[in-house]
């Protein structure tokens, strides 16, 4: 009979919670750190500290922020040993990965750099991620069968993180410019039929999108800039700062100097 995975949770909010929560489900030991003693899962054995959790454990999932991602490193790494996967699944630059990855090499332990993809709420174990690093391979092997959905992309930290970033430069710039536009919408009472516009406008979206959007900004980089002016001015007028407007203005008056503008 196989020996049960042994998980060592560093983290126990919405996102580590619900893996843990899944862990156990799928059959794994599930041990615990959280500094809030209110956070937790019912079934997980709560330990007093983060070095605790990560004592003899398989594998370790660091589940916190990027701003005290290395300082749980820093705590856990006199307990980690060869054999083990350290995996830090924060949001975080790849620097920071590679900053963690240098952490955990003198122990022995293999770093795992995981990026989860869409949000973990409704998803848990199989919420879509990548991972890089040493411990990529490891990580996966762990995981997948217990029903992670895990894509390896390869062995150096922080090549995850970075592909994690530049999607997060599309979808969060989206969220921001359509917050800023619904925003503006609102006030002169028209929020419900801008909404529907945004709405059919990424409902018709194919694939040659992508390029329509580049091709039209360099083409038409000029007259947009001057657009996103006018679009800049009307939300100061209405008492909305143009955070995203001015950006798209600043962007697009740099692509005006490039050959194919008008």
């Amino acid at each position: 009979m196989a020996r049960r995975l042994r998980v060592g949770v560093l983290g126990l909010g919405e996102a580590g919670s619900e893996i843990a929560k899944d862990l156990l489900q799928a059959g794994a030991e599930v041990v615990g750190y959280d500094p809030l003693p209110e956070k937790g899962v019912l079934g997980i054995w709560r330990t007093g500290s983060e070095a605790e959790a990560a004592e003899g454990v398989d594998l370790v999932l660091s589940v916190n922020w990027a701003r005290v991602a290395l300082e749980v490193v820093q705590r856990v790494a006199p307990v980690l040993r060869p054999g083990q996967v350290f995996a830090d699944l924060n949001t975080a630059s790849p620097g920071l990965k590679r900053t963690l990855a240098a952490a955990v090499a003198p122990t022995g332990a293999l770093f795992a750099d995981v990026a989860l993809m869409s949000p973990v709420p409704g998803r848990g174990l199989k919420t879509p991620s990548l991972v890089s690093g040493p411990g990529a391979e490891a990580y996966a092997r762990a995981l997948v069968p217990l029903g992670a959905r895990v894509e390896v992309v390869g062995e150096g930290p922080g090549e995850a993180a970075t592909r994690k970033l530049l999607r997060s430069v599309f979808f969060k710039g989206m969220a921001a410019a359509v917050v800023e536009a619904l925003e503006a919408a609102r006030r002169l009472g028209l929020e419900g039929e801008i909404r529907a516009n945004i709405a059919q406008s990424l409902k018709e979206a194919d694939e040659g999108l992508v390029d329509r959007l580049v091709e039209g900004s360099l083409r038409h980089a000029l007259r947009r800039h001057e657009e996103m002016l006018a679009a800049a001015e009307l939300l100061r007028e209405l008492g909305v700062e143009p955070r995203v407007a001015q950006a798209a203005a600043a962007q697009l008056r740099g692509l005006a100097a490039l050959p194919l503008a008008e």
